[in-house]
């Protein structure tokens, strides 16, 4: 029989259950957790003749919870102490032994990232998905968001992220980076993640974001002009949104009402590739980057996608077993 500690066993005897268990019960079914731990274990320490390194599955765990309550590694250790769901979650306890703290939490961080392991882990996530039959691979919706970077000088080297950039949409500037991806236009799930300074255009990555077996495509005003890259010799038949001027300019004749049809319709189709961005700007709170650097962030982005592609999908995986 396990030993309780007092905080356990205080929170082993109430009957209400938040909404905080209710997301970690439902996505500890939901997540492949067997196939994610085989992809990392060849690279995670073994035992030896130094201190015993906490479980694998432990940190995994740990590391999604930091992912879907955004924070930090000094945050996650101390929210461990103080959170019995998270913990139960994370399979620790007080009373059998002490919470990783921030600098364990941090190594597993960077493991992940030595061995290029969080795009490896999206790339997983996806097969679990396709395997359940929910990625049909038809059509594609690509898009763009920018994620903000601290425009701030103020730190050790007096100077801002020079991987960061800056860039005007509408009549804002904006510093940072961009996250575009690539939707199952059936689905709304996730199937690429590209991350790029926030001035690069989005018709530039838009190809790199196809798996090249869609035979359509969609995407907003940001992506005219697809069409006639060089990279598009092989390319999907895309339905790209009308700039908004010269939609505002259409009038009432037969023709310009039958174009007003068509573009509500194509954003009706693009509307599904906006869930994945609400989930992980709003559920999740990602909404600053954390890290210097394009290459961490752009891991934390392929994880995140992962994980919000499981979110959504969540209903389904769980009613096919």
């Amino acid at each position: 029989m396990k030993q309780l500690s007092f905080s356990d066993a205080e929170y082993g005897g109430k009957r209400k259950r938040t909404r905080r268990e209710v997301f970690l019960a439902e996505m500890d079914q939901a997540v492949p957790w067997a196939r994610l731990e085989a992809l990392i274990e060849p690279h995670y320490p073994k035992a030896g003749s130094g201190r015993r390194p906490y479980g694998l599955a432990t940190m995994l765990r740990i590391h999604c919870l930091q992912q879907w309550y955004g924070l930090s590694d000094p945050a996650m250790e101390e929210e461990l102490y103080e959170i019995a769901s998270m913990r139960q979650f994370a399979g620790l306890s007080l009373a059998r032994g002490s919470v990783p703290d921030e600098t364990t939490i941090l190594n597993f961080r960077h493991l992940l990232e030595r061995h290029g392991l969080a795009r490896d882990l999206f790339e997983t996530v996806k097969a679990h998905l396709q395997d359940a039959g929910l990625l049909l691979r038809q059509g594609t919706i690509v898009d763009a968001t920018i994620i903000a970077a601290p425009s701030s000088t103020k730190n050790r080297t007096g100077e801002r992220d020079p991987e960061m950039h800056q860039t005007k949409k509408g009549n804002q500037w904006y510093f940072g980076m961009k996250a575009h991806v690539g939707t199952d236009a059936e689905s709304g799930l996730v199937h690429s993640v590209i991350g790029t300074a926030a001035n690069v255009g989005d018709v530039t990555q838009a190809h790199d974001l196809l798996h090249g077996e869609e035979k359509v495509a969609f995407g907003d005003a940001g992506y005219i002009g697809v069409e006639g890259r060089p990279e598009a010799k092989h390319s999907p038949l895309w339905h790209v949104a009308m700039k908004p001027g010269k939609r505002r300019a259409l009038g009432k004749s037969a023709y310009d009402r039958i174009v007003e049809r068509i573009e509500k319709l194509k954003a009706q189709v693009r509307a599904r590739g906006e869930h994945a961005f609400r989930v992980v700007k709003r559920q999740f709170g990602y909404v600053k980057v954390r890290y210097r650097g394009l290459a961490k962030n752009t891991a934390q982005l392929h994880m995140l996608f992962a994980l919000a592609n499981i979110w959504m999908a969540r209903r389904r995986l769980l009613a096919t077993g």
